[in-house]
Formats: C-alpha cells, structure tokens, sequence
C-alpha cells in the first residue's frame, strides 16, 4: 500500500489522482508515484521486534494471528520461560504497583482491542487484565476442574477430616473414635447375613400364603400342625405387609364393634393375634389354625366348635382363604343368629365381580347391608344373614389366590 497524500481543496484534479493508488501490477502514469519515490515510503520500523507495514492516517497494520504466535514463542525462547506462560514476573511487577508496563508488540499491535475470552477461567497464569485471554486445552481444562473439586471437597471435610502423619483423623479429645479395621468386615458380614435370612423369610412367606390360597382349609390346618414354626413366618410376613396399607382393616372393624352394645357376642375367624379380642368389651370367640395367643382356639374355619346361632357378629378379616370358601361362608351362617352381621374385609385385587360376589353371597342366605370400597387395598362389605343357605354351587363366589412369580 502506499501512503495517502494531503487533500488539495484548490487543484481537485491532477492531487486526487495522485492521491489515489492504483490497482497493484498496473503501469505507471501521471497518477501513480514512481517505484524510486514510493521505496522509502513502503516500510517503517515499529518499536520493538518485528516489523510491520504502515495502514491508513499512519496507523501501523496489525500482522496475522500466526506471526504473532511465532513472534511471541521466540521471545520466550530468548527470555528462557515456556512458550504460552504469560509475562515474566519482572514485567508483571509494575502494573500491580499501578504502573504501566511496556506490552509486547508481537503479542499486541498498537490500535488492536483485546479479544474476550470465550469461557471464564481460560486466561493464562501469567495473563495480565488487559491482555487477550488464552485458551486452555482439554488437559488443562480437566485438570482445574479436578483442582476445584478436590477443594471443595477441603472445605467440606473440615479440619476434622483432614489426616495427620500417622494416619488419625482430628486426634483431638473430642474427636470421634473411628472403627477399628478388624471390626468393618464384621459388621458388613453381619448386615449381609441379616439381609439374606430376612430375604429367605419373605420368600418362605410367600410359598405359604401361596399353599394357603390353593388348598383347602383342612390341608391348611394339616399344613401348621406337622411345622408349627411356618405360621410364625407367616404371620411375621403377614404383619409386614399390611404394615405398608396406609390403614389395617382390622382397625376399622373395631371402630364398628365399638359402636355397636357390648352385649353382643363375636365371632372372628382367623383372629392371628387376638388384635379384636384385646380391643372390645364383647364376648369374642377368636378361632385359627395355630395359637398365638392363649384365647384362641385351634380348629379348621368350616368346621368351628360353636352351637347354631349362638352368635351375632362375625368377622372375617382377611381371612376368607382356601378353595372351599362356599363351606367355609355356611358355617358362619350356622353359627349367626337371625339377622346377625357378617363383616368381610379382603384384598381389593382378589374381587373378579364384586356384584357377582353380592349375588353369590345371596345364595347363602347374606343380605348386603353396606359396602365400603375407599381403599385401594381392601374392600369392606357388611351382611346381614337372612334365611339358612341354598343348598347348590354358587359360581359367583370367587376370589382370586395370590400368586408369586418364580424367581
């Protein structure tokens, strides 16, 4: 490029041609100075290293990216300090004491704004404030974050996280005693004993409610007498899972029998625990296959030691249980004075047709008083017994069996 010219106001003509420079290669004329003339104008030293041409009203022209680059690493290699690590401390000194210091052309041209970086973090060491910013590279990038985490996790701990020589944490008098190594694979053995048996219990639980639901209620009584340690298991899992219910049925049956006169007599068929005996004022004939309790009476629920229509309440909570339910139903019947109440509470996922089941409860001589199907895990129907049953199937009357998947 060549350098403009002053602007002649008086003589536009023969000034602005020669002010104007021409297309580079083309041939000399009356608007073009001659190569002799232009030689000394073309090149001007810059302060400094590196030379650069002269642009527009005398500004110099900045160089490319990569010959800054390299200028800037043959410094570093004069001045003995690894290319890209910033300025020496030396030069750094007078600008944290408010002096300016004398920046480096290679590394930025007079007239030339300092880029942003483009991520916060990625200066250089050694950059200064006003100095482009430098990219750090994907290893160096990993590692600060590595730094940062570790720090953070310092600060986390505490002091009394921090180890000494020897190995103990916060050796203070009030510092915690840590446990001994001897004494950590003892207690993880222990939990993982711990979680094996409970996880043996629970599926043993599950093979005998699962013998429970299909087999009948004299194969059931056989099932607890030749292992009485079974029903324990069993109830231990039944207690668990109803635990989880947001309400116990049971409870509810109480709150029922609490509101109804303390005269009346009681019958609760597969009682467990005795949980309604233990609740009322009433006469309570608690019956079951094993005895957890010394009020309960050890019998098969089809066939239960009580005279005909003696009673007049009785409960079945969650109990309805075995293939012969039909038999089972009949014998509560028996047992019922005239006009006496049935309550049954079961699982609500048992119910195939609860209208089917209504109509089949008809058939034995129960007349539906109320129903109750709030829960999402059981259902509570109340009855009211109103003749003797008919003696024929009731094909209505089916409740699903709890199956498990094999494992």
């Amino acid at each position: 490029m060549f350098a403009e010219e002053e602007w002649n106001d008086e003589a536009e003509g023969p000034a602005r041609a020669r002010a104007r420079p021409g297309p580079r290669g083309a041939p000399e004329g009356p608007g073009r100075p001659a190569p002799a003339a232009a030689a000394g104008k073309r090149r001007r030293r810059l302060p400094g290293d590196c030379a650069a041409e002269p642009g527009r009203d005398g500004e110099p022209a900045r160089k490319r990216p990569g010959e800054r680059r390299q200028a800037a690493r043959r410094r570093a290699a004069a001045e003995g300090r690894p290319a890209g690590s910033g300025e020496p401390q030396a030069e750094r000194e007078p600008q944290q004491s408010g002096q300016r210091p004398d920046r480096d052309v290679s590394a930025e041209l007079p007239g030339e704004r300092p880029r942003p970086s483009a991520e916060p973090g990625a200066l250089g060491t050694g950059a200064a404030a006003g100095e482009p910013a430098r990219r750090l590279s994907r290893r160096q990038r990993r590692n600060e974050q590595k730094n940062k985490r570790r720090q953070k996790k310092e600060l986390q701990a505490g002091p009394g996280g921090e180890q000494d020589a020897g190995g103990q944490a916060g050796a203070g008098p009030g510092a915690p005693e840590l446990p001994s190594l001897e004494a950590a694979p003892s207690d993880r053995s222990a939990a993982l004993r711990a979680r094996m048996e409970e996880r043996l219990l629970a599926a043993r639980f599950r093979y005998i409610n699962q013998q429970l639901y299909t087999s009948t209620s004299w194969e059931a009584a056989q099932l607890f007498q030749s292992d009485p340690e079974a029903f324990e298991i069993y109830h231990r899992g039944f207690a668990q899972q109803v635990g989880r219910w947001p309400e116990n049925p049971v409870h509810r049956i109480i709150r029922y029998l609490r509101r109804r006169p303390a005269s009346l007599v009681v019958a609760d068929f597969g009682c467990g625990d005795c949980k309604i005996a233990s609740s009322i004022r009433n006469k309570v004939h608690s019956f079951d296959l094993v005895p957890l309790s010394p009020q309960v009476t050890v019998c098969d629920m089809a066939k239960v030691p009580l005279a005909a229509e003696s009673v007049d309440v009785a409960v079945f909570c969650l109990a309805l249980m075995g293939t012969n339910l039909q038999e089972i139903l009949e014998e509560a019947n028996r047992v019922l004075k005239q006009g006496g109440t049935l309550m049954v509470a079961e699982v609500a996922s048992r119910f195939e047709d609860i209208r089917a089941f209504v109509n089949a409860m008809a058939q034995l001589g129960f007349k539906s008083i109320s129903k109750d199907l709030s829960s999402a895990f059981f259902h509570l129907l109340e009855f009211a017994k109103t003749g003797p049953p008919r003696r024929r199937p009731a094909p209505g009357l089916r409740l699903r069996p709890c199956l498990y998947k094999r494992r």
